[in-house]
């Protein structure tokens, strides 16, 4: 197998070092099947780059955080005394004295995603980081995420490379409130998510669109439990593919959730390893229709680490085609 061209996998050993505690779902070994596979299989030695990683400064996070939650959690981990386990003030988030390190390495994997790929060294990323980040708002960590990695390079590739409109697509089984929150009245940043409802957070209804400026730059679609590859497909084709003929996203983010694979601890959906193959195909066909800069998948959920290696690796295949 060859590439057209080689796909940058963003990945430290760090990203193992935040410790939620025995029986947590969100645990390290969830990158254990997926990071042996890509080092290890010898079809794709030819085909990946392992760019080195950097942490993020506070002035990059505050691209999409307030100064004062960025405050609150350096405070809150550096005051920990032991190795235990405990939650950040503001929500359902894990914090260890490490976490604070890797949280800040796991956004500077998406920096470096965006500099791989705007440097012209690859057209395509995946950032197997942790924690997720999807649920972090402006100025609260919740949902297991300390810091909204989609959102800081979001804006990060609009500051530093002058991207002028950006879409997130997010296809966790949980609707990534804390980036519709960031980006609500934003009208430079497209972000659609499909995902399980009812279920956490409760957010994302389809009559959720934007306001203001940002009005019509937010899409949501719910899906009932039990809902498969089809209904995952039919949602990309039915309402995102359309909305990006006027919005022509000049660069396209995903936040990559697997808890929407069937079998998942946390979701109740049902998509497979050919439905996310599918769906990476239609965004491969967005990125050219549109002559994006590039396409970064970035994990969020998903914790069944079997599920997470079979997903990743059908879209990783996909995207050695671009």
């Amino acid at each position: 197998m060859f590439a057209k061209t080689p796909v940058a996998i963003l990945y430290d050993d760090i990203f193992l070092e935040h410790n939620t505690g025995s029986g947590h779902p969100e645990r390290p070994e969830r990158l254990f099947d997926i990071i042996q596979t890509l080092k290890q299989n010898p079809d794709y030695k030819y085909n990946l780059v392992w760019p080195k990683l950097r942490k993020a400064s506070n002035k990059e996070i505050a691209l999409a955080h307030s100064n004062e939650y960025i405050n609150l959690v350096e405070n809150e981990i550096r005051a920990l005394i032991n190795n235990s386990p405990a939650f950040l003030s503001t929500g359902d988030t894990v914090i260890t004295p490490k976490s604070l390190e890797v949280a800040k390495m796991s956004v500077g994997a998406g920096l470096v995603a965006a500099d791989e790929v705007m440097k012209g060294n690859v057209k395509a990323a995946f950032s197997f980081n942790r924690p997720p980040g999807h649920h972090a708002t402006k100025d609260r960590g919740m949902g297991f995420c300390i810091f909204n990695h989609a959102a800081i390079t979001a804006r990060y590739l609009q500051q530093k490379y002058g991207i002028h409109k950006v879409l997130i697509i997010d296809f966790d089984v949980h609707h990534g409130n804390g980036t519709q929150d960031i980006f609500y009245e934003d009208p430079s940043v497209f972000y659609f998510s499909i995902h399980q409802h009812p279920l956490y957070p409760g957010s994302g209804r389809p009559s959720e669109i934007g306001s203001g400026a940002g009005e019509g730059t937010t899409l949501n679609v719910d899906l009932p439990e039990g809902a498969g590859d089809e209904r995952f497909i039919q949602g990309i084709n039915t309402y995102l593919i359309p909305k990006m003929m006027d919005f022509k996203p000049e660069f396209i983010l995903v936040s990559a959730g697997f808890d929407a694979h069937q079998g998942d601890l946390l979701g109740r959906l049902a998509y497979t390893s050919r439905g996310y193959k599918e769906v990476a195909k239609m965004i491969n066909s967005m990125q050219k229709q549109y002559q994006s800069k590039g396409i970064i998948y970035m994990l969020e959920g998903g914790y069944v680490p079997e599920n997470i290696e079979e997903a990743s690796r059908a879209i990783i295949e996909e995207l050695f085609l671009l």
